[in-house]
């Protein structure tokens, strides 16, 4: 990327708002990473309005990559967004050299920002975790956004943790998927105007963004990203009536993919555009029968009123779906 593009995607990561996919990571059927899907799932959604990619995180099954899979999916993400969008990498850990590490290795690959999550299973003490982010930051010049996901670390950041955590260099922000829609109005106060509030919570994001959040890193948009883009642009526009037409909209569809663990549902549902395989790495395993159904009867409801509004389409055709894309406009659908 030339500095230019650098300087421009590092200046959105710090205003960061809206909707930013969390990505899925491609397999293929020798289970390596599918780089053809993986272009084509970054280029569809910058098109679709994504503000950012986000890649390896918990959706993009970091914790069953390999380091060299990382820097490649990192490498290929910053080629296809060439400073449109930043690129966010995943690169948390719960030992914090080896945090630092992967750190090192996502800035050495282009990205514009890290994602770096709680330490899971040791569960520090609010001081071992201050520690922990201060030292990660410490060695980077990129930004650095925490990540609270509580029902997976099994260990959550206070929102005093995180007022201190702001008076650090390079922390800009917080992936919050605690769950807790009232949180951004408690921090706010704390942690001041700039520091990006994102919700981590799809089922939430927009009780989230009424408290005072910025946006989201979202599962959904993967598979609906003018969906989601619309009802957060409604919401910024207050056009609360439409906002939340269209999230209860939305709210079928991500109750559909966490049916099952993240992302076994949301491959499935990219599987059935064919935009990608279904095929999740051990210890998660592909959707049961009755899982999958439950998601291809969601995905039909919506592709058949909301076509231009989703990703692809079941048995998509390109000229169909441009047809689709005009007639809810002309409706006002999405």
């Amino acid at each position: 990327m030339s500095a230019i593009g650098r300087q421009f995607s590092n200046r959105h990561v710090s205003k960061l708002s809206g909707y930013a996919p969390a990505l899925p990571t491609p397999f293929d059927d020798d289970d390596r990473i599918d780089s053809d899907a993986f272009e084509l799932l970054c280029d569809l959604q910058i098109r679709s309005g994504a503000t950012a990619l986000v890649v390896c995180g918990t959706t993009g099954e970091a914790s069953c990559l390999l380091l060299r899979e990382r820097s490649r999916l990192i490498e290929i993400a910053v080629d296809i967004a060439r400073g449109r969008v930043p690129v966010i990498a995943g690169a948390g850990s719960n030992d914090t050299e080896r945090a630092v590490e992967l750190t090192k290795d996502a800035e050495a690959h282009g990205a514009d920002a890290v994602l770096s999550v709680v330490p899971y299973y040791n569960r520090p003490t609010q001081v071992g975790l201050y520690t922990h982010f201060r030292t990660i930051a410490a060695l980077t010049g990129l930004p650095v956004i925490l990540y609270d996901v509580p029902s997976r670390t099994g260990c959550a950041l206070a929102d005093e943790t995180i007022a201190r955590l702001t008076e650090v260099p390079h922390i800009i922000g917080l992936k919050d998927a605690s769950g807790d829609i009232t949180r951004p109005a408690r921090l706010r106060p704390l942690v001041g105007s700039d520091f990006r509030l994102l919700s981590g919570d799809d089922a939430t994001a927009l009780g989230y963004l009424a408290n005072g959040g910025n946006g989201c890193i979202s599962v959904t948009s993967n598979v609906a990203p003018t969906l989601c883009r619309n009802a957060y642009a409604a919401w910024s526009q207050m056009q609360s009536v439409r906002a939340l037409r269209l999230a209860r909209v939305a709210g079928d569809l991500t109750a559909a993919l966490f049916v099952e663990s993240n992302p076994a549902p949301l491959k499935y549902a990219l599987s059935l555009f064919g935009l990608m395989s279904p095929r999740v790495r051990l210890p998660l395993v592909e959707l049961s029968e009755h899982a999958k159904q439950e998601v291809r009867d969601v995905l039909q409801r919506l592709c058949d009123g909301y076509a231009g509004a989703m990703i692809g389409n079941i048995g998509d055709r390109p000229r169909e779906r441009d047809r689709a894309m005009a007639l809810c406009v002309e409706r006002d659908l999405i």
